[in-house]
């Protein structure tokens, strides 16, 4: 049986379509899946309960994009959880770099690490942020410390409406 050049033609780019779909529709569960885990929100949670934080990155708007999946801070198993997520506000943007453990017996997530990196430098511990007074003192002192010149942070979010471009990541 012989098969002519564009039924074959026709046949990859179905199955080009059909692969393509499927992928995108995979990535946008695994990115449902994380951002309505328990540890994404406590971690969430967190940055929302931290004035310097917020104030630092210039909110509201708060705005946070997905996870890079391939990227090496992102790691989940059945008891740990560590995760790196891009937020931005009007001022500023960075990383929410969080690391959380599941209680075997509860089986709830409990929050061990949140630390928010700015691209500027600075680094914010929400588990022990500091007072309001001192946070411009302390983020001076923390720029000098930092190397950040292997990070990929998110823009800023900078127009009046709040819709932001996602951010692009080469990791």
């Amino acid at each position: 049986m012989r098969v002519s050049n564009s039924h074959l033609q026709q046949l990859a780019i179905f199955t080009t379509v059909l692969t393509a779909g499927g992928v995108g529709t995979m990535y946008y569960l695994l990115q449902k899946k994380f951002s309505g885990s328990d540890y994404h929100r406590l971690a969430l949670q967190k940055l929302e309960s931290c004035p310097v934080a917020m104030e630092s990155l210039g909110v509201p708007p708060l705005k946070v994009y997905n996870i890079h999946l391939t990227d090496r801070h992102n790691r989940v198993d059945q008891d740990t959880a560590q995760i790196k997520i891009p937020v931005t506000g009007a001022k500023s943007g960075g990383y929410l770099y969080t690391s959380s453990i599941r209680d075997p017996i509860t089986n709830r997530w409990s929050l061990k690490q949140a630390v928010l990196k700015f691209r500027e430098g600075q680094t914010i511990n929400l588990l022990s942020p500091p007072p309001p007074a001192a946070a411009q003192t302390q983020a001076t002192e923390h720029k000098q410390e930092l190397d950040t010149g292997h990070w990929h942070l998110p823009t800023p979010c900078t127009n009046e409406s709040g819709s932001c471009p996602a951010p692009t990541d080469a990791e």
